[in-house]
């Protein structure tokens, strides 16, 4: 099974989707920053317009790539479980422009810093780690009128009763304080 191709059916015009195979393969390659232009330089492109369209003009959603991309998990795991691991990444940000950012606790830098906290799930598999599902974190200060506060243990509940109910099946939880 030509895995890529299992998505094809989300994108309409072939343009879009030989843009994802290519986000991807940038999204893979060896280059430390992954920004659009650098990705695009990583994968033969002449610019990253292309990329960019994908990105922000594309008619598919990013809620029917993950479900696809869980479904397939699921299908490759053949009903085994996996050691789920939670964590929590941070990105430092200036400025307080983007969504959610605010002066709290970044765990790859080790102190408080402005910047941007999600809380990530992983599933350990033979060795192998899968990326399942992230949610970003928005603290209480920053919240928008349609938003409900959860702590980051409350989002890594709600994702763990998630992804049970799409059927992963969990021997062992691990998570850091």
């Amino acid at each position: 099974m030509n895995i890529v191709n299992c998505f094809s059916r989300y994108f309409r015009l072939l343009r879009s989707f030989e843009a994802f195979k290519l986000l991807h393969l940038g999204m893979m390659s060896e280059i430390k920053r992954k920004s659009l232009p650098a990705m695009a330089r990583a994968v033969g492109l002449d610019n990253h317009q292309n990329l960019h369209h994908f990105l922000t003009e594309s008619p598919w959603t990013a809620q029917q790539l993950r479900q696809k991309r869980l479904e397939l998990i699921l299908k490759v795991l053949h009903g085994r479980a996996m050691i789920l691991l939670i964590d929590e990444t941070g990105d430092c940000k200036k400025g307080k422009s983007t969504d959610y950012v605010k002066r709290q606790y970044i765990g790859n830098v080790g102190k408080k810093e402005n910047g941007i906290v999600v809380v990530t799930a992983y599933g350990l598999v033979e060795g192998m780690i899968l990326p399942l599902c992230f949610e970003v974190y928005k603290p209480r200060e920053r919240l928008k009128i349609t938003d409900e506060y959860q702590s980051k243990p409350q989002i890594a509940a709600t994702m763990i009763r998630q992804l049970q109910a799409m059927g992963f099946q969990f021997e062992l939880v691990l998570a850091d304080s």
